[in-house]
């Protein structure tokens, strides 16, 4: 144990500074595209895959992956990471295998490789650097693989917010059974103009957004109720837009026959999952509504760093 330790010491001083990526693509019905894009990250040492989360009714998977990147010493410009190129080669991969016309699912998306998010993951390493590495991918994808890619947070120049282009572009709304987005939901021509790559959709392809912002938690919240409507009402008195809490998003997604859940983006330091358990019960409380308890889709900020150096040193 203290040899394991040491080699993770070893590993935390030779690259300090380590980013997560979140990589959310618009499928997860065909396990055998999920699995190949997830073999792809892990087939770079320097890479680690720490965890994928599927949902069958989103029809949507989320991959996260850590690795360091280095920083050129007199500008404080993020230069490198071996992230980017494991990157690159799962979103070619999901290009290749996925068709948006055929596509459905009651998460909303604008494209294949719906959203892509950088944040830092050690104290080291900083929002500079996770913007940086997200604009390189944003290149890689909108001038190279020639998809349009909308930035935000701190790699957009305003600092943009996500919710501000979605709304623009329409994200939000249903287009089909008034619960689910099915095939290409984007005009062939973008009402916005793309920050990176062309103004033209692919159909099959769609548009993507990529982003860095500081490390968030996923929290799901199940309400057996059906009637969507409803729910989305109670998830606006969640959010600070109508009073609840100024840090989290939310949205009301259907997620089956009974239930449907208000899935949470939290900041850490500023609201728990309990705080946003316990009122989602108060408010459904007060229509009748059963709550079932909430659940995270991803590991805590602590814990990926804890896999990733073990997972980094036993590849050595």
């Amino acid at each position: 144990m203290e040899g394991k330790r040491t080699d993770q010491a070893k590993l935390s001083t030779m690259h300090p500074k380590v980013i997560c990526c979140k990589l959310y693509i618009s499928e997860s019905q065909n396990a055998a595209v999920v699995d190949a894009i997830s073999r792809i990250g892990q087939k770079d040492p320097e890479v680690v895959l720490l965890s994928k989360f599927e949902d069958e009714y989103y029809n949507r998977v989320r991959y996260t992956l850590a690795s360091y990147i280095t920083s050129e010493s007199s500008t404080g410009e993020a230069v490198f990471s071996p992230i980017r190129k494991v990157l690159l080669a799962m979103i070619e991969a999901a290009f290749s295998a996925i068709n948006l016309e055929v596509h459905s699912g009651t998460h909303p998306r604008i494209g294949v490789v719906d959203d892509m998010s950088v944040h830092p993951l050690s104290q080291e390493a900083t929002m500079e650097d996770a913007a940086q590495l997200a604009k390189l991918v944003a290149s890689d994808i909108g001038n190279g693989l020639q998809v349009p890619v909308f930035l935000y947070a701190a790699a957009h120049p305003t600092s943009k917010s996500v919710s501000a282009i979605r709304r623009e572009l329409g994200y939000y709304r249903p287009n089909h059974k008034g619960v689910q987005w099915a095939g290409q939901v984007l005009p062939d021509t973008l009402p916005v103009k793309p920050d990176v790559g062309p103004a033209h959709v692919s159909s099959k392809r769609g548009a993507t957004m990529v982003g860095a912002k500081p490390f968030v938690e996923s929290y799901n919240v199940p309400i057996f109720c059906k009637d969507v409507p409803t729910v989305r009402r109670i998830t606006r008195r969640v959010t600070g837009r109508s009073g609840g809490f100024p840090t989290v998003q939310a949205l009301a997604l259907f997620h089956g026959d009974n239930c449907t859940e208000i899935a949470c983006l939290l900041d850490p330091d500023h609201v728990g999952a309990d705080q946003v358990q316990w009122l989602v019960e108060q408010i459904a409380g007060e229509q009748g509504l059963e709550v079932d308890k909430g659940y995270f889709t991803d590991l805590s900020k602590d814990m990926m760093l804890e896999r990733y150096f073990k997972m980094v040193s036993a590849a050595d």
